[in-house]
């Protein structure tokens, strides 16, 4: 359940135009002091009673935490795919603070990037992180231009001992019983946001009609150990011109019908394209201003429809937007904070036993998913980032999978660029290759489809027309109709009709 980035550096920008590995470790030890997740750990709760707890990790190991690998020759893309899927496969120890970086040298094949760069792959747990927050995290190590390393004296950060067992045991007892009082609150902020969707259902300005299960695909079923990642990069410019196209459409709305396009063309590829639309969960963040360096993760999350069954794709564009404009109402009515106060109520150690049994009796083969895939954003600086000197040339994602879910798509915008990485399962998507060029192909398709889309935009207009112009001469003619006979309409005397409605 780590989430993470794959940022790309150019070493040619930074102080005698190379990074030394020393060098990424002074870099990164004079910013731990920037965010409280680079040296805090969890402490578990005896029997799990209650959910853990954070403390300063009294024994911090930096070079644990920051390691240093180098790609075989050519060092081409396919092998920084695969060693970053490799790096992503592997579990994160628990009883450490809850991040990695690896950097990974010899990238001399990549085309698009200079020669002697390198990436820099970081693993952070989402109990510890989400994406708002990660932003933050990015924010500590980066700089908005190329200075020298910091070596300054060492910060006066000290650790804390872990809690006595009696200590942990008395928390858990006064969170147990405050825990009433929070659950009331809480209910009672849930009641007015349910009339309100009712309310809104009622009165057109929600349709509950998409609101069922998603299809069952090759995506969904129970994951293996293994992992694949690859991404594909498009100019924001692009995106932000196929948006123009129709008004109230957002880059948001665009980049997920890219991702219905992909995944249509691609399963078409594997004959394992279902009838029904594919659907996407978005994490909605619910993290206020003032929240921002607090640890954890602050989402919610609303269902999207990708339009995956629609072959157009300026017709699934206007789908997808109607669905994601739909969607956001039904959240924003009942509140995507009050959604996620509620997943703390669940005590920890069932929490913990059901997901265990979910994964080992391999219960997600046995029913329709809730959604087919994630499609996150997080949103990057439209300035250049350099670490350690280093000007990043590149940013993409990575992000967890799960039994019932194999496959997140994480976007992130860098720059002029946007880049759409996937994380799958290795028997899900053998080939990710082939999805990543899916991707592609369905931007260029929707880049493409202006000149298609407007003959089908016009072609309603004429019969449109013709309806009102049928309408008009029928009116026309009952008007003639009552001014040539008046006396007989007369006899029907009906001035006592229309008072007799009103007694009624």
């Amino acid at each position: 359940m780590h989430i993470g980035s794959v940022g790309i550096y150019d070493p040619s920008t930074a102080p005698g135009g190379f990074v030394r590995f020393k060098d990424i470790l002074a870099h990164v030890e004079s910013r731990l002091d920037k965010a409280r997740s680079f040296r805090q750990k969890l402490v578990r709760v005896p029997f799990d009673l209650d959910h853990p707890y954070w403390i300063d990790d009294p024994n911090f190991d930096l070079e644990y935490h920051v390691r240093h690998i180098a790609l075989p020759q050519p060092g081409d893309w396919r092998q920084l795919c695969i060693q970053v899927a490799r790096l992503h496969a592997r579990g994160m120890d628990l009883s450490k603070p809850l991040w990695e970086f690896n950097i990974v040298e010899g990238l001399d094949n990549i085309e698009g990037l200079p020669k002697g760069c390198f990436a820099l792959v970081a693993k952070i747990h989402h109990a510890a992180i989400d994406g708002m927050s990660g932003v933050e995290l990015s924010a500590a190590v980066h700089d908005i231009e190329p200075v020298p390393v910091d070596r300054s004296a060492k910060s006066k950060w000290k650790g804390e001992n872990e809690p006595a067992v009696t200590e942990m045991l008395m928390r858990t007892w006064m969170n147990s019983v405050t825990q009433p009082v929070r659950f009331a609150k809480t209910l009672a902020q849930t009641v007015p946001g349910a009339a309100r969707l009712i309310r809104e259902v009622a009165g057109g300005d929600v349709s509950l009609k998409g609101a069922k299960m998603a299809p069952q695909t090759i995506l969904n079923g129970k994951v293996s150990a293994h992992r694949v990642w690859d991404s594909t990069v498009l100019p924001l410019a692009g995106i932000r011109a196929i948006k123009d196209r129709i008004e109230g459409t957002t880059v948001n709305d665009v980049i997920l019908t890219v991702i219905g396009g992909g995944l249509r063309k691609y399963l078409q590829q594997r004959k394992a394209l279902p009838k029904d639309s594919l659907t996407a969960m978005a994490p909605i963040s619910v993290r206020a201003e003032g929240e921002k360096e607090a640890l954890g993760n602050l989402v919610s999350a609303m269902l999207v429809q990708l339009g995956t069954h629609i072959e157009d794709p300026m017709e699934r564009l206007a789908f997808v937007r109607k669905e994601a404009v739909n969607s956001k109402a039904m959240t924003n009515a009942v509140g995507a904070r009050t959604l996620t106060e509620y997943s703390q109520f669940i005590p920890s150690g069932l929490a913990g036993l059901g997901a265990r049994l979910y994964s080992r009796l391999g219960v997600s083969n046995l029913h329709s998913p809730v959604f087919n895939v994630v499609a996150t954003n997080v949103p990057g600086p439209r300035v250049p980032l350099y670490f350690a000197g280093a000007k990043m040339v590149r940013m993409m994602g990575t992000g967890p999978i799960f039994d019932g879910m194999g496959m997140i798509n994480a976007i992130y915008s860098y720059g002029p660029d946007i880049a759409i990485s996937f994380t799958s399962d290795r028997d899900m998507i053998p080939d990710p290759a082939n999805y990543a060029a899916a991707l592609k192909d369905a931007y260029e398709e929707l880049l493409n489809a202006k000149a298609k889309a407007a003959p089908k935009a016009d072609a309603p207009a004429q019969p449109v027309a013709k309806a009102q112009a049928a309408r008009v001469k029928k009116a026309a003619a009952k008007t003639v109709e009552a001014k040539a006979a008046p006396k007989k309409r007369e006899t029907k005397k009906p001035a006592a009709k229309t008072k007799a409605k009103p007694k009624k």
